[in-house]
């Protein structure tokens, strides 16, 4: 929703949130020309009258937070809003951004009437309210597949800075991409701009939400059944694919076994670019609905190979790609994915 049509839905949000509150009374509520302020409202509360000062965003993100909460602190201290109790307004806001608020000691209230206010002794809160403006294009379009790239990029070296032509260039996406997806970070606080371009901010809140988003069927899955152990079938895999220049690497409890192995595991998974039906044939795999030992991807986005490396005499995806991939994965796939994150991903944050 575009900021000035929310500024002017305000007075009506306002009113409907107050309006449960039984002892709560709205007076008025008001354009402040000759402020900054978006309204000030005029309330009693117990016949005691309180004023509160509004700033609205169009995004709840916490970028936007900060920015109103620093700047409803400032306001407040002014002479045509002093005293008034500071609220950050947005059509959804986020978690980290209702948390901004809560240490600055400031107000905030969303679309769907979802409210922390707290002034003088008066505590009004009300959440769980399901919130339709809640979804977020920029968020959900940074894990499509090209876009995912610049993430896969930022989490292999997280502590490097870039410039977008170069973070451009690694991530082979165009620099309309790159922007869009340096937005949606900054925005929510995950990167930070300094003089050597952006950097990961916050590698965890990423990782953790990017894993929330995915699956790994979004790779076409092929399963197949041998009657070879899994460490023989992953060595003829790596070595097939070797012979026959087929682009390819060891993923999922495959990868977790050789990066940081804590669980025994009973099915062999690997990415194999455009050729698994001649793989197949080559190791002499047999095709199957249920039993299957030997999982095959055809990967969604070749983003799925970046940060690679030869482990063992194989070619393993990185660590962040092996988590990803083992998230969601039944039969101890957590618990893999979980031994990846803590001895391979988190010491290089």
């Amino acid at each position: 929703m575009k900021e000035t049509r929310f500024i002017e839905k305000l007075p009506e949000i306002i009113r409907e949130c107050l309006s449960d509150v039984p002892w709560v009374t709205v007076s008025e509520i008001r354009r402040e020309p000759d402020t900054l302020l978006d309204y000030v409202a005029n309330i009693r509360v117990d016949e005691r009258p309180y004023r509160l000062a509004f700033e609205a965003k169009s995004q709840g993100q916490p970028r936007f937070a900060r920015e109103a909460v620093n700047n409803l602190l400032q306001l407040v201290t002014t002479a045509a809003a002093r005293d008034a109790c500071p609220v950050f307004v947005a059509p959804y806001i986020s978690p980290a951004a209702a948390k901004i608020c809560r240490e600055r000691n400031v107000g905030y209230l969303d679309q769907a009437g979802n409210c922390r206010l707290v002034f003088d002794r008066i505590y009004i809160s009300r959440e769980g309210r399901v919130n339709p403006f809640k979804f977020s294009r920029s968020l959900k379009t940074i894990y499509q597949p090209v876009s995912s790239r610049v993430l896969r990029v930022l989490l292999a070296k997280p502590k490097a800075g870039w410039k977008l032509v170069d973070l451009q260039k690694e991530a082979e996406v165009s620099l309309g991409q790159v922007y869009n997806v340096k937005e949606a970070l900054l925005d929510r606080e995950w990167v930070e701009a300094t003089d050597d371009g952006i950097r990961l901010q916050n590698p965890q809140a990423l990782l953790d939400d990017w894993a929330k988003n995915y699956t790994f069927r979004k790779n076409t899955v092929f399963d197949f059944y041998s009657l070879k152990s899994l460490s023989e079938i992953e060595v003829e895999l790596a070595s097939v694919c070797q012979r026959e220049k087929i682009e390819y690497a060891l993923t999922s409890f495959s990868a977790a076994a050789r990066l940081a192995p804590a669980v025994r595991y009973k099915r062999a998974c690997a990415y194999v670019h455009y050729e698994i039906n001649k793989v197949s044939a080559l190791l002499d795999l047999k095709p199957v609905t249920s039993g299957a030992n030997v999982s095959l991807f055809a990967p969604y986005d070749k983003g799925v190979f970046y940060g690679g490396r030869e482990v063992e005499s194989a070619r393993v995806v990185s660590p962040v790609q092996a988590y990803l991939d083992l998230v969601g994965f039944r039969g101890r796939g957590d618990e893999a994915a979980e031994a990846v994150r803590r001895q391979v991903i988190e010491p290089s944050w």
